[in-house]
């Protein structure tokens, strides 16, 4: 696979991981909005679930930069 593929990929791996904490963030201002509620406690979870998914897609973009890496060693 041609290192193109691995940076597109990447790229919209980017995306996602962007867009996980444009989420978390906004479940942690509904949060501080009113902690102690249903919905404050259901924020609190929600973001806690968004960042492990945001570490988790970080981890693919680290792990595609390593692959891509190796790849170039061959050139």
């Amino acid at each position: 696979m041609g290192p193109e593929r691995y940076e597109n990929i990447a790229e919209r791996l980017t995306a996602i991981q962007e867009e996980l904490r444009d989420l978390a963030y906004e479940r942690l201002r509904d949060r501080a909005r009113d902690p102690d509620s249903d919905a404050g406690k259901a924020a609190n979870a929600d973001e806690k679930r968004l960042e492990q998914a945001r570490r988790a897609v970080a981890k693919a973009i680290n792990a595609l930069a390593f692959v891509h890496a190796d790849d170039s060693m061959f050139d």
